[in-house]
C-alpha cells in the first residue's frame, strides 16, 4: 500500500512539475500559460466530438501500456510495441479486406485473435532470443521496429492484390462486417472515430489484471522478474516465462495496432515511421507506475494533452510542440522519480523538525510554569 501510495504521489508530482515546465517556457516566448492551458482543456473536452478524440486516442495506449507493464514485470524493456503494433493492424486489416462477405460475428472475433497473434509473435521471437542465447530484448525490439516497418510498408505496395488497395500507398478501407466502429457511438460523439476499442482496452485491463495477481501463470512471470534464481530453485522455467511474458506483451500491442486498424483508421497506409502508439504507451506505463488504475489515468492525462494540444495554436497561438515538450517533462520527472523522493523526504524531515521543536517549547513552557507556581509556593 506504501508502495502505490508513493508511486501515486511521484505520478502526481511529475504531471505538476511538467505542467509547470510548460508554463514557464510560455512565459519565455511570450506567451500567456493561463491562456494555453484553458485552450488545451477546452480543445479536449469542448465537445463531445473531443471528448471521443480523448477516447479514441487513450485505447491503443492503454493496451500498450499494459503490454510494456507485463514485460517489466518479467524482468524485460520491450522497446518493440510500435513494431509489434504495425503487425497487428497490417495483418488484422489484410485478413479483413480479404473476406469481404464473412459474417461479421466470425469476423471480428477472427480478426482481433488474428492481430493479436502477430504482435504474440513478434513479441516471442526477441523474448525466446534472449532465453535462449542471453540477447539483448532492448536491442533486438529496436531492430524489430525497422524490420516490422518495413516488411509491413512492403507487403502493402508488392505484396497485397490491387483489389483491395485503394493505391499503392494505402488500402480500401474494412467493410462493415470488419468495423469496429459502432453508430451509437459515432452519433453521440459527433462523428468522431471512436469505436469499440474503447471496451476492449477497459476489459483488457481486467483480464491482464487477474492474470497478474491472481494465477500461477502471472505469479510465475512476477516471480522471474523479482529473482530468476530462487524462481529457477522453485521449479519455475525462466525460460518459458521469458517466451509467454513478451508474447503476452507483444500480443496487446497487436490487439493496439488491430484497433487502430480497424477501428480508428479502417485502413493500412504507408507508414513513415513506426506508430507513435507503442513509444506513447511506454509514457503510460511508466507515469502509471505499475498501477493498472494508473495506466488508465496516465493515458487519459496524455490522451488530453494530445487532443487538447491540437487546439492551442489555433485558440491561444501556443505551437502544439508545446505538448510533447510537457509529455517529455512529465516522463523526465518520473525518470528522475528519486528527485521527487528526495523533495518529500527533505519536507517530512522539515516537519517532523518543526513539529519536534513545537513539542520543545511547550515542554519548556510548562517546566517554566511549574517553576515558578514552586517558587510562589515558597
Amino acid at each position: 500500500m506504501t508502495t502505490q501510495k508513493n508511486s501515486l504521489s511521484v505520478a502526481l508530482f511529475s504531471v505538476l512539475f511538467g505542467l509547470i515546465i510548460g508554463a514557464i517556457i510560455m512565459l519565455v516566448f511570450g506567451y500567456n500559460p493561463i491562456s494555453g492551458y484553458m485552450a488545451l482543456l477546452g480543445s479536449a473536452f469542448g465537445s463531445m466530438q473531443d471528448i471521443g478524440g480523448v477516447l479514441t486516442q487513450m485505447t491503443p495506449l492503454i493496451l500498450t501500456a499494459l503490454g510494456f507493464t507485463v514485460a517489466q514485470t518479467a524482468g524485460f524493456f520491450n522497446i518493440g510495441l510500435s513494431g509489434q503494433a504495425l503487425a497487428g493492424w497490417v495483418g488484422a486489416v489484410w485478413y479483413s479486406l480479404s473476406f469481404p462477405n464473412m459474417p461479421i460475428y466470425l469476423m471480428i472475433p477472427s480478426a482481433l485473435i488474428i492481430g493479436a497473434g502477430l504482435g504474440a509473435l513478434a513479441g516471442a521471437i526477441p523474448g525466446w532470443l534472449r532465453a535462449q542465447f542471453g540477447a539483448s530484448e532492448v536491442i533486438v525490439t529496436i531492430m524489430m521496429n525497422y524490420i516490422l516497418l518495413f516488411l509491413g510498408n512492403n507487403i502493402l505496395q508488392n505484396t497485397m492484390s490491387k483489389g483491395i488497395k485503394e493505391s499503392a500507398e494505402t488500402t480500401k478501407q474494412v467493410g462493415a462486417n470488419a468495423s469496429l466502429q459502432m453508430k451509437w457511438l459515432t452519433d453521440l460523439t459527433q462523428g468522431s472515430s471512436i469505436s469499440a476499442g474503447i471496451f476492449i482496452s477497459l476489459i483488457m485491463i481486467v483480464v491482464v489484471w487477474f492474470i497478474m495477481t491472481k494465477t500461477t501463470l502471472g505469479f510465475e512471470i512476477r516471480a522471474v522478474g523479482l529473482n530468476t534464481d530462487a524462481a529457477k530453485y522453485a521449479g519455475m522455467s525462466a525460460k518459458r516465462n521469458a517466451v509467454v511474458a513478451m508474447a503476452i506483451s507483444g500480443g496487446l500491442a497487436g490487439l493496439a495496432g488491430t484497433i487502430e486498424g480497424l477501428g480508428n483508421y479502417l485502413n493500412f497506409f504507408t507508414q513513415n515511421g513506426s506508430p507513435a502508439i507503442g513509444f506513447d504507451g511506454m509514457a503510460v506505463a511508466l507515469l502509471g507506475g505499475g498501477s493498472y488504475i494508473g495506466i488508465l489515468g496516465a493515458a487519459a492525462i496524455l490522451s488530453v494533452l494530445k487532443i487538447g494540444g491540437l487546439g492551442m495554436p489555433m485558440s491561444s497561438g501556443v505551437p502544439f510542440e508545446l505538448v510533447d515538450i510537457v509529455t517529455a517533462s512529465i516522463i523526465f520527472f518520473v525518470g528522475a522519480s528519486y528527485l521527487i523522493k528526495l523533495m518529500q523526504a527533505r519536507i517530512k524531515a522539515m516537519d517532523d523538525k518543526a513539529a519536534q521543536t513545537t513539542e520543545a517549547k511547550k515542554l519548556s513552557n510548562v517546566d517554566s510554569a511549574s517553576d515558578s507556581n514552586q517558587k510562589g509556593g515558597e
